[in-house]
């Protein structure tokens, strides 16, 4: 079964890149305006789409944010999965650190080793074009993190309560 693995460092503590994936705020700023919950399912509107995209939060802690699909839509989504693992990237020996003090620090950074798989044979065709656009969509996910610009990728007329 195919599974789309994409990792990126990210110049932000692990705790605002978790904040990113796991509040209301934080998935609205990158992904998507429209976001609502219904207990431990995420619902994540897009624009032109006929429902929202149903994600069932399994677990959100500081190493790792995994989510299921629990929905039927979109259909070559069944049976699939969301990993976002987050662990501390060490400093590079060139950089300065906070026992330096005639240097500025180097931010606290973060890897983020984001997977989606569970792919059911049939689907793999669309595997590419989703791999594309989670690939946009981890940009947006790296510069909130870094920035706090918020630049949701979908912009839907859906306005939700936060989660």
């Amino acid at each position: 079964m195919p599974e789309i693995a994409l990792q990126l460092d990210i110049a932000a503590p692990r705790d605002v890149v978790l904040a990113a994936l796991t509040t209301h705020d934080g998935l609205t700023a990158w992904w998507t305006t429209g976001v609502d919950r219904d207990g431990d399912v995420l619902l994540f509107d897009f624009p032109d789409v006929p429902e929202p995209f149903r994600l069932r939060v399994e677990r959100a802690d500081r190493d790792r944010v995994v989510w299921t699909n629990a929905g039927s839509f979109p259909p070559h989504w069944a049976g699939t999965w969301i990993s976002w693992e987050l662990s501390d990237q060490p400093v590079a020996p060139d950089e300065p650190t906070a026992s330096e003090p005639d240097r500025p620090a180097a931010p606290e950074r973060t890897r983020l080793l984001f997977r989606h798989g569970g792919w059911q044979p049939g689907s793999e065709d669309g595997v590419p074009a989703v791999a594309g656009t989670w690939a946009e969509l981890l940009v947006r996910l790296k510069d909130y993190a870094q920035s706090g610009k918020v630049q949701p990728y979908f912009v839907t007329g859906h306005h939700h309560d936060a989660p």
